[in-house]
């Protein structure tokens, strides 16, 4: 399923088993979770790398660091902050971000505590 012209400044929601289907097969993946710090020290995917989008232009900030050739696999608490996070990221010029739908609330994979 690659039509790159559609999907170059779109994120896309991948289902669970998708997103880790993906995921492992991706060799430029990175894992990134949006939330706080005490919804992270409930546990985290491992590998992830942490920047909460509640910290408005600071999460703009740290995300501009970001190497934007890599794909960002991206996830929080329910689905919701991850999916704006691939949003602000595609406006930020960001071509592969992918919106974990469901969130932890639904993850079934391996978590770090």
């Amino acid at each position: 399923m690659r039509d790159s012209k559609n999907r170059k400044h779109r994120m896309a929601d991948l289902t669970q088993e998708d997103w880790r289907e993906q995921l492992e097969s991706d060799p430029d993946a990175v894992i990134l979770d949006v939330r706080t710090d005490e919804e992270m020290e409930e546990g985290y995917i491992p590998g992830a790398i942490q920047i909460d989008i509640y910290r408005g232009q600071g999460f703009l900030d740290e995300v501009e660091k970001l190497d934007k050739s890599k794909s960002y696999y991206v996830y929080c608490r329910s689905g919701n902050r991850s999916g704006q996070a691939c949003s602000l990221m595609q406006s930020k010029g960001f071509e592969r971000t992918y919106n974990l739908v469901g969130g932890m609330l639904e993850w079934d994979g391996e978590v770090t505590e």
